[in-house]
């Protein structure tokens, strides 16, 4: 049975960092695509950062270009994201996913909340 499970986030004021965590079992990291949505209440919800298979490229959405890394640690099936500089704008629910064109995963989203 393919699991990812979500650990990290909370409050945190502007400009602060926090960091998210993905631990996958039941699957080969090296089989999928990796990457981590947010979804901000009212909002639909948005791809911020993925690599492709064997980690081959990396997207990152403008809005969190050179805030935010994604480091998996393949070895260990764990993902994490590092957010930098985070704003209120960041606040949203953030999910880790794994895709490939016949399946895609979720975890089970964690909160983060950016405010004063």
């Amino acid at each position: 049975e393919v699991q990812l499970v979500q650990s990290g986030g909370g409050l945190v004021q502007p400009g602060g960092s926090l960091r998210l965590s993905c631990v996958g079992s039941g699957f080969n990291f090296d089989d999928y695509a990796v990457g981590w949505f947010r979804q901000a209440p009212g909002k639909a919800r948005e791809g911020i950062a993925c690599l492709g298979t064997g980690g081959a490229t990396a997207y990152y959405r403008d809005s969190v270009k050179g805030r935010f890394t994604l480091d998996p640690y393949r070895s260990t099936n764990t993902v994490w994201m590092h957010m930098n500089s985070l704003q209120p704008e960041d606040t949203a629910a953030y999910y880790c996913n794994i895709y490939r064109p016949t399946e895609a995963f979720w975890g089970q989203g964690t909160q983060v909340t950016v405010s004063a």
